[in-house]
């Protein structure tokens, strides 16, 4: 019972990439999803959270204006759509599941769980 990150890779600074989130062994339609990074070094980062619905979603300011949210149920994934990328996105990203979205939450990493492996992001220069 885990979700999976894909989709990462190797992208040249101000390239874009469309990350995916697959629920196993769950649905996820009830849950808030919340994409997660943590570069080398750094402490973990709430980089963008979705409501069970896909009504309501939030935006670390890091990637505010550069980053969409989206989930399709049907489907049980979540998707995180990343422009104009910079150096200092480069990051390990990750999903994980929580009962709300809120920034608070998403900030402090708090009610999250499911985390699975996570998927390389590198935005080169």
């Amino acid at each position: 019972v885990q979700l999976q990150a894909s989709g990462g890779g190797l992208v040249q600074d101000g390239g874009s990439l469309r990350l995916s989130c697959a629920a196993s062994g769950f649905t996820l339609e009830y849950y808030a999803i919340g994409w997660f990074r943590q570069a080398p070094g750094k402490e973990r980062e709430g980089v963008s959270c979705i409501s069970p619905s896909g009504d309501t979603a939030g935006y670390a300011d890091s990637v505010e204006g550069r980053a969409t949210i989206s989930r399709d149920n049907a489907k049980n994934s979540v998707y995180l759509r990343m422009n104009s990328l910079k150096p200092e996105d480069t990051a390990v990203y990750y999903c994980a599941a929580a009962p709300i979205c809120t920034l608070a939450t998403l900030e402090r990493g708090q009610m999250y769980s499911k985390w699975g492996q996570g998927t390389l992001v590198t935005v080169s220069s």
